[in-house]
């Protein structure tokens, strides 16, 4: 933890010329405004493949514009996206394929495309962009979880194994001086044991938007509700499996996959064999609007993913009083959900069925849980984390790299 961070001077202040005496660094949110800021990440939200991590970044991104920043964000292009764009007074620049964006991404900070600029946000998404070799501006390395289990899950091989190596060895070494910035403690513990030093990670958790109205009530009948991309280490298999365990005992049992993604076509295929598929419903990509009614609908959510940096879609449905049943070991869901409170955490398959059924025939229970998962949903406000974000970048301008869990902003910290 950082010690006390002195308040930075106000704009009419005057700074007296007392030799061997400088003013003290402009810290905390106060130093983000003027500032122009460039997020490298390989996704937006307008990309098809974008989930939760490009939710958050432009969050993030839209906080600073809002404290007067100028950002721009460098990500892949992708079909029927602008080369360039503006959204909510954010410039996105969109240039490379799902694996060339990193090379373009890196020739176009060589060739300053950008033009002047004042900080880095290097978005890890397993593979770094490597800024720290073209730039010497200060660099914040932000990153959602480790992909220790998820590189051999979707490139088996020698391809997965050098990725792995990038992620564990390579990017550690290259950042070595850099603030790290990451989403729950648990992915702030992940970094540590790659040797990235705890004393310059902080911690920024999600927020959640305010529940949309969303019309009707609860189904007559048991649902449950998948809500994500639709990619291997999400491991949506095993809530179609659950739901083909349960229908003996729930005939009436529906399921409700919302998303889309490049494993799509597989799961269609895993769920008409596994003797459910008529209980399987897959929406695709939704709108908002349809999103919030799958969860004000659903009895329960099922969180079967191998890792979350977080679990976005947790907050999202506690909005609506809808539980969640996810795996422990996904990691930042032991922060999202308070076990037995605001939803249940479950070690493997058989005990993520039990849950499940337990919570389908237990209607108190269930109630009682939901409860809890919307008190849950209001303690992380993406208006705080947006300030606790602005709050770390501004302090690394400066100068100071901290370990520091959801600080608040410059201007209500004690000095």
């Amino acid at each position: 933890m950082v010690g006390e961070v002195p308040r930075a001077a106000p704009a009419f202040a005057s700074v007296a010329r007392v030799p061997d005496q400088i003013p003290p660094p402009v810290l905390g949110t106060d130093a983000v405004a003027g500032r122009h800021v460039v997020f490298f990440s390989w996704r937006d939200t307008t990309n098809p493949e974008g989930g939760g991590a490009e939710r958050y970044l432009e969050k993030m991104a839209l906080g600073l514009v809002e404290r007067g920043a100028r950002v721009t964000v460098f990500c892949a292009a992708h079909p029927g996206a602008p080369a360039e764009d503006v959204r909510d007074g954010i410039r996105f620049v969109r240039a490379g394929s799902k694996t060339g964006v990193y090379a373009q991404g890196l020739l176009a900070l060589a060739r300053r495309r950008f033009g002047a600029y004042d900080v880095i946000v290097d978005v890890q998404n397993g593979l770094p962009f490597f800024t720290r070799l073209a730039s010497r501006k200060p660099v914040i390395v932000l990153v959602h979880h480790v992909h220790r289990e998820q590189w051999p899950v979707v490139y088996p091989g020698p391809v997965g194994r050098v990725g792995w190596w990038i992620e564990s060895r390579l990017s550690p070494r290259l950042y070595r001086s850099s603030q790290y910035i990451a989403v729950s403690q648990a992915t702030r513990s992940e970094l540590a044991t790659l040797g990235v030093d705890a004393a310059r990670i902080s911690v920024v958790h999600n927020g959640t938007d305010p529940a949309l109205p969303a019309p009707g009530t609860r189904t007559a009948y048991p649902s449950i509700c998948v809500v994500g991309r639709l990619v291997p280490h999400k491991q949506v298999e095993h809530a179609i499996d659950a739901v083909a365990s349960l229908r003996p005992v729930h005939p009436r049992l529906r399921l409700v996959i919302v998303g889309s993604g490049w494993w799509e076509a597989p799961l269609r295929e895993h769920a008409a064999s596994s003797g459910a598929g008529d209980a399987i419903v897959f929406t695709g990509h939704v709108s908002e609007e349809r999103k919030q009614q799958v969860y004000a609908e659903s009895w329960l959510m099922a969180l079967p993913s191998l890792k979350e940096g977080w679990g976005l879609v947790i907050g999202e449905a506690g909005m609506h009083g809808t539980p969640t049943v996810a795996y422990r070991s996904a990691g930042g869901t032991r922060e999202s959900i308070d076990d037995g409170v605001s939803g249940v955490l479950v070690d493997d398959r058989e005990q993520l069925v039990a849950a499940l059924g337990h919570l389908l025939d237990a209607g108190e229970e269930r109630e009682r849980l939901a409860a809890g998962a919307r008190e849950m949903s209001h303690r992380f406000t993406w208006g705080h984390a947006q300030g606790s974000f602005a709050t770390v970048l501004g302090d690394a301008m400066g100068g100071v790299l901290e370990a520091v869990v959801d600080p608040e902003e410059q201007s209500t910290r004690e000095v």
